[in-house]
């Protein structure tokens, strides 16, 4: 199975004791895992972009890990373009760590690498690379000023930059070709 063809799962939240955490999954089988995790019916009633309240079973032992919200995305309407399943279990590590080993162990899904969340949203035309690169600027900021900078680079703000620059420097390219082609006549 080719790396983008599988599904990715990873937490979202830093691990600790919290009253939430969040994971998220995101690929080809993410309906898979909303039908492992809570049960063919709630595929059956999936609606992309709604709150739902569910009881996750891990799909080997039936053991519950936990009664927690998710939202499914469907791309390519979604962060990364392909479906998404983000999870909002209780914040208790253990509970955590389940919900991940239970997801991780459906066929198809594997452990996300850093960044590769964005990695796909790039990827798939989610984002360039300036707006790609600006989420690990924001996530790292430290204060106001490079938070601000991080916010206007993931808007698009040093894209247009760019996108203005590019498109003037074709203009005077194409006005010097024209001269170098015409340079005796008056034109």
């Amino acid at each position: 199975m080719s790396m983008d063809s599988q599904t990715i799962v990873a937490p979202m939240t830093p691990s600790g004791v919290s009253a939430v955490a969040a994971l998220r999954v995101s690929g080809a089988h993410v309906r898979d895992v909303v039908a492992r995790l809570f049960g063919n019916e709630r595929l059956e009633n999936l609606k992309a972009r709604e709150a739902c309240l569910g009881t996750a079973r891990d799909p080997q032992s039936g053991k519950l890990i936990d009664s927690l919200l998710y939202i499914f995305f469907e791309g390519p309407n979604s962060y990364t373009g392909e479906d998404v399943l983000e999870l909002y279990p209780h914040g208790n590590p253990l509970i955590v760590r389940d919900l991940l080993q239970a997801i991780r162990g459906l066929d198809g899904v594997r452990l996300a690498e850093p960044g590769e969340f964005t990695r796909r949203a790039f990827l798939n035309g989610k984002m360039d690379l300036s707006q790609a690169e600006a989420v690990a600027d924001l996530i790292a900021s430290t204060s106001a000023a490079s938070h601000r900078l991080a916010m206007n680079q993931m808007k698009g703000g040093f894209s247009r930059e760019l996108r203005s620059l590019r498109d003037q420097l074709l203009q005077f390219t194409s006005l010097i070709e024209l001269e170098l082609d015409f340079s005796e006549e008056d034109v």
